[in-house]
């Protein structure tokens, strides 16, 4: 027989978080605890970590502590996870899919047997530069560039824009397209009416990929813009809430993004991302997997979800740099060296 118990915690960033919808100090996150009756000792642990005003499932404290006790309770009884029930809450089913992934595994945090999971190789991810000053922006990008980052992502839509122009002129007039990758994050910042203007400018500084340069919902505009757009789009936040196949189907068609940016936190638990993924693939839009400021608990579990969907052949660096953020955190056997993500091994 299954048992659950839940632990909350509340996790410090150690610089201020800032977006284009506000900026978070501090992280409330829950871990899932699951052991079984026929295997004495092992335990497996998973996060549960909705991002406020961001998530469709992201609710009170006592709204979500009430959804997972019931969530863990029909888990005990049924001893499986009801993922159609669930698939309106996307951070409580990752949150027992990885537990129970971990429970699986002989209570290992090394989820996968990949050559990620064996430490034989490393995943590629990109460096993150969050909004902020000019001064403050120009020192972090340096700092990636040092660490050897060769893409990086930058957090626009947060300062006046025309600050974040000369913040990207002045990045390339150091660092030229074959030195560096930029991927660009607006979080929706742009209007339908504005959009197409700001990518014109932003495409004269080699970008990558842009996403979601305006807020999500808006089907028939942000298809034109894919349509249009200098810079290729990818979608984030639009894939929020866009929970059953047949939804998925109807986004991915109507839009037609250049690359969808998948988290399991907010886009269906691990199960849900991969039918985002397989969706993608069938129509022949690219995908990265991305971290939604999880703990290492959740980054790690991520990261070998990564290492088996993609296999060891990275087409492109995932969003899977975020373990750093925090001045507490879980620990995991999983560490950056350069522009990759490793499992640590034992001599």
């Amino acid at each position: 027989m299954l048992h659950t118990s839940i632990e909350r915690r509340t996790l410090t960033f150690k610089r201020p978080a800032t977006t284009s919808r506000g900026t978070y100090d501090t992280r409330t996150i829950r871990l899932i605890r699951i052991t079984d009756d026929d295997a004495p000792g092992v335990e497996g642990v998973g996060e549960c970590s909705p991002l406020p005003d961001l998530s469709c499932d992201a609710m009170s404290d006592s709204d979500m502590d009430m959804l997972l006790v019931c969530a863990c309770d029909d888990l005990c009884q049924t001893g499986r996870i009801d993922r159609d029930a669930l698939r309106p809450y996307p951070s409580v089913l990752f949150g027992l899919e990885s537990a129970m992934w971990q429970l699986r595994r002989g209570g290992s945090p090394i989820l996968s047997d990949t050559p990620f999971g064996r430490g034989e190789s490393g995943i590629p991810i990109n460096g993150l530069v969050w909004m902020g000053a000019f001064d403050e922006m120009m020192h972090r990008m340096q700092e990636k560039v040092r660490a050897g980052f060769k893409c990086v992502k930058i957090k626009i839509g947060g300062i006046d824009f025309e600050q974040e122009v000369q913040i990207l002129s002045a990045l390339r007039s150091c660092f030229g397209k074959s030195e560096i990758e930029l991927r660009l994050d607006a979080n929706g910042a742009f209007t339908p009416a504005d959009a197409p203007n700001r990518l014109d400018t932003l495409a004269k500084y080699d970008i990558h990929s842009i996403e979601q340069p305006i807020k999500q919902g808006q089907w028939d505009e942000m298809a034109k813009l894919c349509a249009s757009s200098p810079i290729d789009i990818a979608l984030d936040e639009e894939l929020i809430g866009v929970n059953t196949p047949e939804l998925k189907d109807e986004l991915l068609d109507k839009i037609r993004p250049r690359y969808v940016v998948v988290k399991p936190t907010l886009h269906g638990g691990l199960s849900g991302a991969k039918e985002w993924i397989d969706k993608a693939r069938e129509r022949g839009i690219g995908s990265w997997v991305t971290s939604a400021l999880e703990s290492n608990a959740g980054l790690n579990a991520i990261a070998h979800f990564a290492a088996e969907v993609y296999g060891p052949d990275f087409a492109m660096p995932q969003g899977l740099g975020t373990g750093q953020l925090f001045t507490e955190n879980i620990d995991m056997p999983i560490r950056i060296d350069g522009q990759r993500l490793f499992v640590c091994t034992k001599e």
